[in-house]
Order: C-alpha cells, then sequence, then structure tokens
C-alpha cells in the first residue's frame, strides 16, 4: 500500500541513532477513542469485580513475557529511543519485570480494608472502615525518554487496583506502544480493558477528557504538565503529574570521591542525560573539589558515544528538537562564563543525533544556564565552601524531584537529605530510585503533584471510600443531636465540649457519671410527638 495516497495519517518512528524509519502506526481516529473508552468501561466493571489474586496472575504472566522476550524488547526500546540496549535492558526492562512482582504481591496488603476504631468515647458505637476501590479508566500520558518503563509501572498499578487503562506513549516512540500492547495481549487481559491509541499530545488528552476519563496521568515537562492541569480542571478530572527535575548532586567533603566521579558521570550522562531525575548539577566542596575535576576529566574522556555495541556508553540524544536545543544550551553555558572540562569520545559512524558528554567547570549557581532543566548529557560542577552553601544553592530551584548527597557518613547524609526540599534524596547514590518498585517518585514545586511507584502510587490509583456504622441500631432510637432540640440537650452538648479534653481528671470522671447518662438515656428513648 502506498502511505501517500491514503488518507491514513500515521505516527512515524526514527531511530535517532541511524536516522533509519523503523516502523508507524495509523492515528486512532475520533470514532477509535469513543469505541475505546467505552469498551474500557463495560470491561472494567467485571475486572473490579475480580480478586487481587486473580488480577495478579494476567500481571505475572506479563512479567513471564517481559523476561522471556527481554532482548526484543530492549532491542525495540534502543532503536526507537536512542538509547543503548544495556541502557534499556537496565532502566527499563529489568525495572518493568520488578514492577509486576511487587505490585503483584503488595497491591493486596497496600489496599486491604483497613479498621477505624471510634476516635472518642463519645461515639463508642460509631465503627468506620476505609475501602479502596478503582477510580474506573485511566487515561496515561507517557514521555519518550523511558518509554516503556514509565507507562507500564503505571499500567500495572492501574490494573491491579482494578481499572481500565487507555494509554499514548510519545509521538517519537510509538514503536515502544506496540511492544507494550504485546505485552498486555500475552497475559490474556480481558478484552477492552487495555487500550493504546496514537496521536498529538493535546489531541489524546482531550479526546480522553470528553470521552470521560476518570484520572489522567502525565509525565513530562513542567510547562506541558501546567496545559494538562488547565485542560483537566474544565473537566475537574484529577490528575497526577510527574514533571521536571533539576536535580543537585552534593558532594561533601568526607565524600568517598571515587565513587562520587563515577555516580556523577553515570547519572549527568546515562540515556544521554534525558533522566527528569537524572544528574543536572553537581556541588563539590572546595577541599575535594579539584580532586573531583581532575579525575572527572579523566573519566568523561574515557566515556564513549555512538552506535549500539559493547563498546560504548552512551546513545543518541531522541530528537532533532532536543540536539539543537542542547547546542543552544551549551552556548549559553560559554557565554554565561563556563568552560568545557572535557567530552565523550566519539566511536563509529556518528550519523544520528550523538551529542557529546561534556563535562562544565568555572560554573556559578547564578548562571541563566543553570536555572532551568537541562535535558541532555551535561555535568556543570559548582565549587561550595560547606555543606551550608550546598544546600542552600541546591535548594534555589523552582524544581524539586530527586538530589543526591554523598559522604562516607552515611547518618550525616540522611541529616543533610532531610534539609533538602526534593521528593527523593539518595546518599552515595543518584537517580536509580526510579526503577524500585516499593520508593515513590515524585517532588514539590514545579516538579508536579501526586506520587507513582510503591503504595502512594497505587493510592493514586484507587479511591478510598469510609463506611460507617452504628453497632447499637436496635438499641438505640436516635443520635443524641438529633430531632427534637431542647434547653436540655444543649446544655448536655457544651458540657461535653471538655469531655475530649477536660480541665482534670476530676472533671472527666463527674461528665461519665452525670452528663454521659442522660444523653446514652436520650439515645434508647422514644421520641413523643405531642399531639
Amino acid at each position: 500500500m502506498n502511505i501517500a495516497h491514503t488518507d491514513v495519517a500515521y505516527e512515524v518512528s526514527i531511530n535517532p541513532a541511524t536516522l533509519e524509519e523503523i516502523g508507524r502506526l495509523p492515528m486512532t481516529t475520533p470514532e477509535g477513542f469513543t469505541e475505546a473508552f467505552e469498551q474500557a468501561r463495560q470491561a472494567q466493571k467485571a475486572w473490579a469485580e475480580l480478586s487481587y489474586k486473580q488480577r495478579a496472575r494476567y500481571i505475572l504472566k506479563m512479567a513471564d513475557y517481559i523476561r522471556d522476550h527481554a532482548d526484543e524488547l530492549a532491542d525495540i526500546i534502543s532503536r526507537d529511543n536512542g538509547k543503548l540496549k544495556i541502557d534499556a535492558m537496565t532502566t527499563e526492562v529489568l525495572p518493568s519485570v520488578m514492577s509486576c512482582t511487587w505490585y503483584a504481591k503488595n497491591a493486596p496488603k497496600v489496599l486491604k480494608d483497613k479498621l477505624l476504631m471510634p476516635p472518642s468515647l463519645l461515639f463508642f458505637n460509631k465503627w468506620s472502615k476505609r475501602i479502596y476501590q478503582p477510580i474506573g479508566t485511566l487515561g496515561i500520558i507517557s514521555p519518550w525518554n523511558y518509554p516503556f518503563s514509565i507507562p507500564f509501572g503505571e499500567i500495572v498499578m492501574a490494573l491491579m487496583a482494578g481499572n481500565a487503562v487507555v494509554l499514548k506513549v510519545a509521538a517519537q516512540t510509538p514503536m515502544v506502544g506496540e511492544a507494550i500492547e504485546k505485552v498486555i495481549r500475552s497475559s490474556g487481559l480481558p478484552d477492552g480493558l487495555f487500550h493504546h491509541v496514537v496521536g498529538s499530545g493535546s489531541k489524546v488528552l482531550n479526546a480522553m477528557l470528553e470521552n470521560g476519563a476518570n484520572k489522567i496521568f502525565f509525565t513530562g515537562s513542567t510547562f506541558a504538565g501546567k496545559q494538562v492541569m488547565k485542560s483537566c480542571a474544565d473537566y475537574l478530572v484529577p490528575c497526577s503529574l510527574e514533571l521536571g527535575g533539576n536535580d543537585a548532586m552534593l558532594v561533601l567533603e568526607d565524600a568517598p570521591i571515587e565513587r562520587a566521579v563515577n555516580g556523577a558521570i553515570w547519572g549527568a550522562f546515562q540515556n544521554a542525560g534525558q533522566s527528569c531525575g537524572g544528574v543536572k548539577r553537581v556541588y563539590v566542596h572546595e577541599k575535594v573539589y579539584d580532586k573531583f575535576i581532575e579525575m572527572a576529566i579523566a573519566k568523561t574522556k574515557a566515556t564513549r558515544h555512538g552506535l549500539n555495541g559493547y563498546d560504548t556508553d552512551m546513545g543518541a540524544v531522541t530528537t532533532e528538537k532536543q540536539f539543537q536545543t542542547l547546542q543552544k544550551e551549551l552556548q549559553m553555558a560559554l557565554d554565561n562564563g563556563a568552560t568545557i572540562a572535557a567530552q565523550s569520545t566519539p566511536v563509529g559512524e556518528q550519523k544520528g543525533y550523538f551529542f557529546p558528554a561534556t563535562l562544565l567547570t568555572g560554573v556559578t549557581n547564578d548562571m541563566e544556564f543553570i536555572k532551568d532543566e537541562i535535558f541532555g548529557p551535561f555535568m556543570p560542577v559548582v565549587k561550595v565552601s560547606s555543606d551550608e552553601e550546598a544546600i542552600a544553592m541546591a535548594n534555589d530551584s523552582q524544581y524539586g524531584l530527586t538530589a543526591s548527597v554523598w559522604t562516607k557518613d552515611n547518618a550525616k547524609g540522611v541529616r543533610l537529605a532531610k534539609k533538602l526540599q526534593a521528593g527523593a534524596v539518595t546518599v552515595n547514590d543518584h537517580l536509580y530510585t526510579h526503577g524500585l518498585a516499593n520508593t515513590e517518585w515524585g517532588g514539590p514545586k514545579e516538579s508536579g503533584i501526586g506520587r507513582t511507584h510503591g503504595a502512594l502510587g497505587l493510592h493514586e490509583v484507587s479511591e478510598s471510600k469510609i463506611i460507617n456504622w452504628d453497632i447499637l441500631p436496635t438499641l438505640s432510637k436516635k443520635n443524641a443531636w438529633w430531632f427534637p432540640f431542647d434547653e436540655a440537650i444543649y446544655r448536655n452538648m457544651m458540657k461535653l465540649t471538655a469531655y475530649p479534653k477536660p480541665k482534670s481528671a476530676m472533671q472527666w470522671v463527674m461528665l461519665n457519671l452525670t452528663v454521659l447518662p442522660k444523653v446514652l438515656l436520650r439515645m434508647i428513648s422514644k421520641w413523643k410527638v405531642k399531639k
């Protein structure tokens, strides 16, 4: 079929490392969106009736498929996104298997019904239970930097909680969306419960909202996240937003320097620097600064960028637009007064969007380029004179996704971590907590709203409900505060304001002996209607 002569629009995937087309998928039509949501709503009703154990069987079959097709999936992710296969395997495929097993095992515990005791003896007869129920049909809009693991983890959470899912992956990585479809299909999941739709971000979001999505999960830039929030507000639909980061790394005077340099190189340059939680700013104590820089220069030069293989460390930037943005940001850094201390070494053919890993020195915290999120393989290093200065500089940001502290004293690292304004802080490591299913991901400020992963992630895909009951429905005829009113009940209620916090033990005893019996008597007595 000659695509150019049809009326069908396609989303085309280009391998960023070779600039070759690797596939295309037809755009979802308006009718397709309507049908997807209708089917999802119907399928979700039956799915919600299943037990967690029954749902887990499907999720664990997905884990089997990913495990058995790990190399194939890593290859698809690599060619669609531009990252190396080792990156795809380590940061996307493996964490996805672990997410299946963790949520299958732990969702029943996290979302378990909880009995709530009466908050006061005044309400001794009122018992409650908190339960968690599915939200309904969730719309997931995912990014291109981790095109498989980010949406897949949210899909697994949503399904285990009893929801249906309509997924839209980034336009730059459509073949990964197709691969996720195959994973879901392999489990035998009931028809209609999961749909993968294709289209531009804003159009898909509007279609999701117009067709009754019950919640939107979005991962992407802060600017786009604000637009998503505005659109959701028009429909009063809740949203969970995992947005940008300008993540700080603090290297203290007593840091294990070689580990710190190795961690900085990986955290800044892994995935060609396209990680919202990667190392974006490095604050190094002045007493170890020279040693850190000397070692970082050598290791940056030893880092190799190029085509897939076992002799490269970093792949391509995902899009031409991002490549051009990085060129402008590097020039801005140089114009601000920064210096290129070292860059990675090219290996093999450089036909694609290969941007060298770049170590920048002579950097100060007031430089314009360091204020915003840099989504590429840059590592700007700032010299600081104290831990307090490093913390102040790290917190001087509109973002708060992640951060890290590097020190030989773990207790000290934890103390400083509490002072950093970030959703996840690691000591002597960076970035990897996104791969742990049990650690929540998200942050304050403009890094987003809500959390994904872990117990809090499961709560994001569930609705909590309180069920309350009276344990004496046959004995008590009415609550003490029901009609009819009179002066006596007012006086008794006023006296009972001291019951939760009496002035003395004697006052509490007297209330139990004098006022409380009158209230209880009123509850069991009949309402005599005067004729």
